[in-house]
């Protein structure tokens, strides 16, 4: 658990060894009609957890401790987004269902401890919604009243969720080990989610409020990470990386890593995209509003 905590609370800290190395990250986009891989834009830097505005028109990332947006059609339009004193954003980032707010998670130079914060989706200065600290936020509720999280309290990782204007959290997850990536689904019934408490990480469902919870993958030889819906509730994409190549609690950079997609119903899941990449490749939700594409991010060293 020593081992987690020290990871986990190094993922607000955007200037990590790997992200000072000289790299290209490239923004790309996946058809899950076609199968086709589309380069959005390269970066001589690095870039992180693109989400897709719900207008279909922008994809904004975290990069240097700083949120930009990008046009998809455009990408020459690339603008940094007003995050006001809040200035060391990590790659855990998520728009309201509305697509008029952002939430993000960011340390401070006074508390290196990451917290949440909202504001509008244009820019602004950022509101606190967990004074408590880490939290690592993953999903918001279709009806925009509640945020969803991973949360380190007393020396356990655990998915919380807390009333987007703040007041008491609450604790849905107590399985021994680390519970991680909560997302809403878009009819807000379940809350999505990785654990380790099988053994490997694995990707689970549970009700909204806690009950139910429910392996959804069962696969021996990949430890899956970060399951994402689509907008049209049908299918869930997530990143895994092979048995042996990481620790089942560990989610770095530079990896070979797979996304793959399955039913939300459950069922066997199938690898859409092999890659270079792992911490920033996926971590939020990046699926298009058409449910067609989702976006990610490859690395390679310059």
């Amino acid at each position: 658990m020593k081992k987690l905590c020290i990871f986990l609370s190094s993922l607000f800290i955007f200037h990590s060894s790997f992200a000072q190395q000289a790299q290209v990250s490239c923004l790309e986009i996946y058809d899950v009609e076609s199968g086709q891989r589309r380069v959005v834009k390269e970066y001589d830097r690095t870039i992180e957890a693109p989400n897709w505005t719900m207008d279909g028109e922008w994809l904004i990332y975290n990069s240097g401790g700083r949120l930009h947006r990008v046009s998809v059609e455009n990408p020459a339009v690339d603008e940094v987004i007003d995050t006001g004193a809040i200035t060391h954003c990590n790659n855990d980032h998520v728009l309201s269902f509305d697509g008029t707010a952002i939430a993000i998670s960011s340390g401070t130079d006074d508390d290196w401890q990451s917290k949440i914060y909202t504001l509008p989706i244009a820019g602004g200065e950022p509101v606190l919604v967990t004074p408590l600290g880490p939290s690592y936020l993953h999903g918001w509720s279709p009806d925009g009243r509640q945020l969803t999280y991973c949360a380190e309290r007393g020396g356990e990782f655990d998915v919380y969720t807390i009333p987007v204007d703040g007041g008491e959290e609450m604790r849905l997850t107590t399985a021994a080990g680390l519970d991680d990536g909560p997302e809403y689904s878009p009819d807000g019934r379940h809350i999505w989610f990785n654990s380790v408490r099988s053994g490997l990480m694995q990707v689970w469902r549970m009700n909204a409020d806690g009950t139910e919870q429910t392996q959804m993958t069962c696969d021996e030889e990949r430890n899956s990470w970060f399951p994402h819906v689509s907008p049209d509730g049908k299918q869930v994409v997530f990143i895994a990386y092979r048995r042996g190549d990481v620790e089942p609690g560990d989610h770095p950079a530079g990896r070979d890593v797979e996304l793959r997609i399955m039913s939300a119903d459950g069922g066997e899941p199938r690898t859409m995209v092999s890659l270079f990449g792992g911490q920033g490749t996926i971590n939020v939700n990046s699926w298009s509003p058409c449910s067609r594409y989702f976006a990610f991010v490859s690395y390679a060293h310059n």
